[in-house]
Formats: C-alpha cells, sequence, structure tokens
C-alpha cells in the first residue's frame, strides 16, 4: 500500500488551474493562490471535480467538461422580457449590466442585459457559462485530509478564519 496522498472524498485539494472557453482564458490561478476546496460536497462544478479522483501532488491533467457537467445547457426561459417603462431607472440600459431582482419566492437572481428593444428589455438569467464546454488546465498543489470541523461544515476553513 502506498503513503503517497491522491485525491478522494474528505480531502482538502489545492488546484491550480485555467479555464478556456472557446479558446479565451476566463479564469485563472496564475499569480493567485491555488483554488482550495472539499473535495466530494459539490464545491465545484460536478464534471470537474470527478475528474480529479485519484490525482496525486505535482500531478496536471486536461479536463473538458460538457455544459451539462459544468453550469447547464443555456436555457431559454431563464431570459425575460421586461417593458422599458418597468425598468428601473438607476440601471444603465447597456448590454451586459448585471443586476439582481428579487423574486417572489425571495431568491435572490442574478442576471444581465442581454438585449435592448425598442418597446422591451431582455434580462438573462443564465450562468454567464451556461450551454459552454469548459477546457481546464489543471494542476493538484497540495493535499491534506480535511478537519472533522472542515466535514461538519462541508467547506475549507482558512488559515485562522471562521465560517
Amino acid at each position: 500500500m502506498s503513503d503517497i496522498l491522491k485525491v478522494e472524498d474528505g480531502q482538502v485539494v489545492a488546484m491550480d488551474y485555467t479555464l478556456r472557453v472557446d479558446g479565451e482564458v476566463v479564469d485563472t490561478s496564475e499569480g493567485h493562490e491555488p483554488l482550495e476546496f472539499l473535495q466530494g460536497v459539490g464545491s465545484i462544478i460536478p464534471g470537474l471535480e470527478r475528474e480529479l479522483y485519484g490525482m496525486a501532488v505535482g500531478e496536471s491533467k486536461k479536463v473538458v467538461v460538457a455544459a451539462v457537467d459544468a453550469y447547464g445547457e443555456f436555457d431559454k426561459e431563464a431570459l425575460v422580457e421586461v417593458p422599458k417603462g418597468e425598468f428601473p431607472a438607476q440601471v444603465p440600459l447597456q448590454l451586459g449590466i448585471g443586476l439582481e431582482v428579487q423574486a417572489q419566492n425571495g431568491e435572490t437572481l442574478h442576471g444581465r442585459i442581454s438585449n435592448i428593444g425598442d418597446e422591451t428589455v431582455e434580462l438573462d438569467f443564465n450562468h454567464p457559462l451556461a450551454g459552454k464546454e469548459l477546457h481546464f488546465d489543471v494542476t493538484i498543489a497540495a493535499l491534506r485530509e480535511a478537519s472533522d470541523e472542515e466535514l461538519l461544515h462541508g467547506h475549507v476553513h482558512g488559515d485562522g478564519h471562521e465560517h
């Protein structure tokens, strides 16, 4: 039996990564601390988490994650037309502007302006990466067993920070 730690549920994983979508870098840990998360609790997208099992410290991998295993398929039902007259005056009418909307059930929805027509403004409540295939370059920077408290809370506790 080997003493080499490999990624498994209940471990804190520190991972360096670069995420590309349509050939463009959209997120990276380069120049920053590695991303730390608790493996097996859904802290990261399912398609990436699944591909990390069995990797050791220093190991690198290219991972392609389909939209369904990332932020979901693009949902046309998440597009909402709002009459311009009902649009809040304090929000600039510009494509891509993000806004938060309070749903009737009290949930806060995050959207962005996706189209501006003559009479209406279209809001898109899909995740910005919905419908996209994600290309990750990942390297496992460190692994450790999670503390009992981290396992109980379901997330990593940083240096001296309580969550």
